[in-house]
């Protein structure tokens, strides 16, 4: 597979997905949102000569003629556009179904009518919700705790019914809580560090009790790129997790930690989600994933966390990159 279409490309593991395929040689068509600046998102930050490598093309994943057209010639599609922010699927749930499930179903009937070899559709670990066991195996029963995890579910589920229908190569690929440079400030990594090197030493956070896995961004986009090159894996959901979950309280201490600061946390109201909503813990079964495509996480355990939070915190303090952020705000 030589030329490859990337949906969401403009995103925070889009690009980094996208920056590693152009490093790899792969012919590569950047799917980006369309906007009248003509931004490509984190793409227009890229080095030069993958600026020059990339094919771009600025669409709307709601729309099948945009979609097909930006998947012709294509061998695969790695499909990440999405809405993500969870608080935003609370107040605007009509996006998420219109993005996350009709984009879905738009990149499928593209696919199943052109032929491509190969489609990697993103899930989440949040379709999980709560854990009923840990590690949370591919078969763990599915709960929508939030309009965006139920979003997911559905466009998981369309990505399956054209395997089982219609024999679309298709890949589910279920990546935990990724984190890294160029992440949002709506995720808790990101807000935490951008607090502190902005000045901030009380930190406004939301539930510090809920544990995650978290997993770097570079282990994320091996995982895309073993789904889409490895022979075995159609038709199945893989999760991409580092194994080791951790509180978000004690990541804000090995945030601190690293950062050589001493901090204390104050519960912001409005970054609670409603009781009912809140997934306690996550915590990737990913003996899955090495058996297919023999992935195995970089940054797994203590210690990779460790290595991949202070890589983040390198970047997010550099202060042309930290300017981009609102650390004062709360971005939802």
């Amino acid at each position: 597979m030589t030329r490859v279409l990337v949906t969401g490309a403009d995103g925070f593991i889009g690009s980094h997905l996208t920056e590693t395929l152009v490093r790899r040689g792969y012919d590569v068509r950047a799917f980006v949102l369309y906007n009248s600046f003509s931004s490509w998102g984190w793409l227009d930050r890229a080095p030069q000569d993958i600026r020059d490598g990339l094919d771009v093309f600025a669409g709307d994943i709601r729309d099948p003629n945009g979609v097909r057209t930006a998947m012709e010639g294509c061998d695969a599609v790695l499909h990440l556009a999405s809405l993500i922010a969870i608080p935003y699927s609370y107040h605007s749930p009509d996006t998420y179904i219109d993005t996350n499930v009709k984009g879905t179903l738009n990149v499928l009937q593209a696919a199943r009518a052109l032929g491509v070899r190969r489609v990697v559709h993103t899930s989440t670990s949040e379709v999980y919700g709560t854990a009923r066991f840990v590690p949370i195996t591919e078969e763990h029963p599915l709960c929508g705790q939030s309009p965006y995890s139920a979003s997911k579910i559905a466009a998981d589920q369309l990505a399956y019914s054209f395997y089982a229908s219609f024999d679309l190569p298709v890949v589910i690929a279920r990546p935990f809580n990724t984190y890294g440079p160029r992440q949002s400030a709506r995720a808790v990594i990101p807000t935490v560090i951008t607090q502190i090197a902005s000045g901030a030493r009380t930190l406004k956070l939301g539930a510090t009790h809920p544990t995650r896995d978290f997993n770097y961004v570079a282990d994320t986009v091996e995982g895309f790129i073993a789904a889409m090159t490895g022979e075995a894996g159609l038709g199945e959901v893989v999760n991409f997790g580092s194994g080791y979950d951790i509180s978000i309280g004690d990541t804000v201490a090995l945030i601190a930690g690293i950062m050589g600061v001493e901090v204390e946390i104050e519960t912001d109201a409005a970054r609670l989600r409603p009781e009912k909503s809140e997934v306690e813990r996550l915590c990737a079964a990913n003996a899955k994933a090495h058996g297919l495509f023999g992935w195995t996480p970089a940054y797994g355990g203590p210690e990779g966390l460790r290595r991949g939070l202070a890589e983040t915190i390198r970047w997010f303090t550099e202060p042309a990159n930290l300017a981009g952020y609102k650390a004062g705000r709360y971005n939802i």
